[in-house]
């Protein structure tokens, strides 16, 4: 089928043709004829690279170019930024492109400008939950990467945000895309929607399994691999580079992800060209200069310097970013990934290899990973501009792991999607912001609402409406909701809490904590209050940890605001216990100015986990302070400010000052205080040359400092106003 044939705007057409693009791949074809440009709702369930994303940019473009809206759904920020940059260049025609991943506690009103939203699945129920008025003018709904609600921690925010907007927007064209689906059908049936299945590729896909020396492959070719280091995984991987391939390795951890990595450099790099090395070189520095050095800045940069990187959620987002364009323009020869980048963006290679197919569970010990997951990274084998054919290997140290490998993971169908919805920490939070957003006012017009999700087109509501009643009792129990003659209505508090998008038991915690009458309130008792609370990720706990931080509770238990257990009446709750007390410790060691490389080292996380780790403990202080403000607790709200602006900026109080200049970050601020420059009034007599030559700032920040401060006023350099302290924290929010 041809693109002039296309039942779209011309002017579209045009655009295609600009691009290159003159005929549809055959899954796309398919998606034409079953109707989906002309508004019929689909589930497209085709592989990588087979043109999944075109057919929904197609779809939404002709709706907005006919006057509708339409929004773009994704799971992570990462994919959100991707999808971004991909739809910008349809501004050509006039089309206002916008991205929202954060701020949950906006009407989201100033978002109805543009024609096409690409926002994160979470942003969506935000703005369902403070009825942003543009959303029931949406004509086009396209959840990727549906097969996630299928996940316990994403899963079901998808799936109650699909079938929100159903009931918001019922007109709208709902197009559903996924990669592997293996019940289709059903999931089609539930969104009232057509389905395509394909496994048509424009790269050949080869699934094989690596032994003796050996990749066996499904079709029934083989390819002999030299065993050249005791590490099988290098052994792929140098084969591919040595054919001008790039591969990736997936492997379920990040200490073994990090080790491959560092090894296969060392051997890598006596096969580069000096031209090679040189650029290799380029980007390694461009790791060093994207923020704090590191341990795992360091190591990256090495990697990457003998054409190596490693690839997990523990990197910072420059550093995530800078490995990934990199590999995307066929630089960088191996990634070493945790599984994580394979629900991420798009990173193809001619071969896949797949080093390790089993998970340690908690709960079961190491369990085989699901069918579903092998199936999304070996869709990653092929890059379609430089492969004819791309390979998935995995690895069997046996005649009968190979056996086993092939008839699990390369024979076998992937699991099926099934709903994840009847959590109730889940549903205790939706089922508060169905009342308070006047979505239902009873117990019937919740489960009336419930009974559209996937879940109860799966197994039914019978066991969903027993946990809704346990948690109407817990939420009236809790004064976030109150019966006025059988009608539920939400409380001032449980209407806030639901906007601030927070778990209901959070904000209990919270409110119970700011309660506590103290003799001493300090930032530990706040920073443990929010650690408490189900909204905040927990740490594991090593073997060394016991003893530190019962010693750490002991010195700070009359400052919390959430009493401790006993260890000898309940060790498993003194366990939890532990754990939230060292997320406290991170963040009391980052806002007394720890370095990450001392972070990093003391709890085992990466410059990406302190990141979000603070980005959530933000947002819980910003919950605090306005569940402060409902219970009138006015004496804390200040306190509560200025540890906001500590952990922004990861500061003493005393650098608060200078780190609200742009450029003049959290080393930069203390090397300036050292030297005695402690106010803006400081900076301003100071020479830009004398500036320059403090270490770390440099002419460029210097200028850029003193043009700052041109424009201070004499009333801003006071720091001590609480104006200012507020004003700050609202341009950060």
């Amino acid at each position: 089928m041809f693109v002039k044939d296309l039942n779209i705007p011309e002017a579209v057409k045009g655009v295609l043709s600009e691009w290159g693009y003159d005929s549809l791949y055959p899954p796309q074809v398919d998606a034409v004829r079953a109707g989906v440009l002309d508004g019929v709702n689909l589930v497209l369930a085709i592989p990588t690279a087979s043109g999944k994303t075109l057919i929904a940019e197609l779809c939404m473009v002709k709706s907005v170019l006919n006057g509708g809206k339409a929004i773009y759904l994704v799971p992570l920020r990462a994919l959100a930024s991707e999808k971004f940059e991909e739809f910008a260049k349809w501004k050509g025609l006039g089309i206002r492109v916008g991205l929202s991943t954060g701020d949950f506690d906006s009407s989201g009103s100033e978002l109805g400008r543009f024609d096409i939203l690409v926002c994160t699945n979470e942003k969506a129920d935000s703005l369902l939950r403070h009825h942003a008025d543009w959303i029931s003018k949406i004509s086009v709904i396209v959840a990727d990467e549906v097969h996630l609600i299928n996940s316990v921690d994403r899963g079901p925010t998808l799936e109650v945000v699909l079938a929100r907007l159903r009931q918001v927007s019922p007109f709208a064209q709902i197009i559903a895309l996924s990669a592997t689906i293996s019940n289709a059908v059903q999931l089609a049936g539930w969104l009232d929607a057509k389905f395509v299945l394909s496994d048509w590729r424009p790269v050949i896909l080869k699934e094989g399994i690596f032994y003796n020396e050996v990749i066996n492959f499904s079709d029934g070719s083989s390819h002999s691999v030299p065993l050249v280091d005791p590490e099988l995984s290098i052994c792929l991987a140098l084969d591919t580079v040595k054919s001008r391939g790039q591969a990736l390795i997936f492997d379920s951890t990040r200490r073994n992800a990090v080790s491959i990595a560092r090894r296969l450099s060392g051997i890598l790099s006596g096969y580069l060209s000096r031209a090679e090395k040189k650029a290799f070189n380029r980007v390694a520095q461009q790791i060093l200069r994207g923020g704090e050095i590191t341990q795992i800045s360091k190591q990256l940069s090495s990697c990457i310097e003998g054409g190596v990187a490693f690839h997990h959620a523990g990197l910072s987002y420059n550093q995530r970013k800078i490995v990934e364009e990199n590999f995307k323009n066929n630089l960088i020869k191996v990634v070493c990934a945790t599984p994580t980048l394979a629900a991420g963006v798009n990173l193809p290679a001619r071969r896949v290899i797949i080093r390790n197919y089993r998970r340690y569970d908690s709960n079961f010990g190491y369990r085989l990973i699901p069918v579903l997951e092998y199936k999304q990274m070996a869709g990653r084998a092929g890059r379609p501009k430089y492969d004819s054919e791309g390979d998935a290997v995995l690895i069997a140290k046996s005649a009968g792991e190979e056996n086993l490998l092939r008839e699990k993971y390369i024979e076998g169908a992937p699991e099926t999607i099934e709903s994840k919805l009847a959590s109730e920490s889940f549903l205790r939070t939706q089922t508060l912001a169905t009342i308070a957003s006047g979505y239902a006012s009873d117990r019937q017009g919740i489960m009336d609402f419930l009974e559209k999700t996937f879940y109860a087109y799966q197994f039914g509501s019978d066991f969903i409406e027993i946990i809704i009643g346990d948690i109407i009792t817990f939420l009236l129990s809790e004064e976030m909701i109150k019966s006025q003659e059988n009608i539920l209505v939400a409380s001032l508090f449980g209407k806030r809490i639901s906007e601030l998008y927070i778990d209901p038991m959070s904000a209990m915690k919270i409110r119970d904590g700011l309660k506590l009458k103290l003799e001493q309130n300090t930032d530990i008792g706040y920073l443990h209050l929010i650690s408490s609370t189900p909204d905040m990720p927990r740490l594991y706990l090593g073997r060394k940890d016991y003893k530190e931080l019962s010693y750490f509770a002991d010195e700070h238990r009359f400052e919390l605001r959430v009493s401790p257990p006993e260890e000898y009446e309940d060790p498993s709750e003194y366990e939890w216990f532990l754990s939230e007390l060292k997320m406290t410790y991170l963040l009391e060691r980052w806002i007394n100015e720890a370095s990450e490389d001392q972070i990093i080292s003391q709890f085992n996380v990466g410059s990406g986990d302190i990141l979000r780790f603070v980005e959530t403990a933000d947002w819980l202080l910003y919950a605090t302070y306005e569940i402060a403000k409902l219970l009138k607790i006015r004496d804390e709200l200040s306190n509560i400010q200025r540890l906001r602006l500590r952990l922004k900026y990861g500061v003493k109080e005393e650098l608060l000052e200078l780190v609200k200049l742009s450029g003049v970050g959290r080393i930069r601020a203390r090397r300036l205080f050292n030297v005695g420059l402690k106010t803006l009034r400081d900076l301003a007599s100071v020479k830009v040359e004398e500036l320059a030559k403090i270490p770390t700032i440099g002419k460029e920040i210097a200028k850029k400092i003193k043009t700052q401060l041109n424009n201070v006023t004499e009333e801003d350099t006071k720091i001590s106003s609480l104006n200012n302290v507020q004003k700050s924290l609202t341009d950060f929010k």
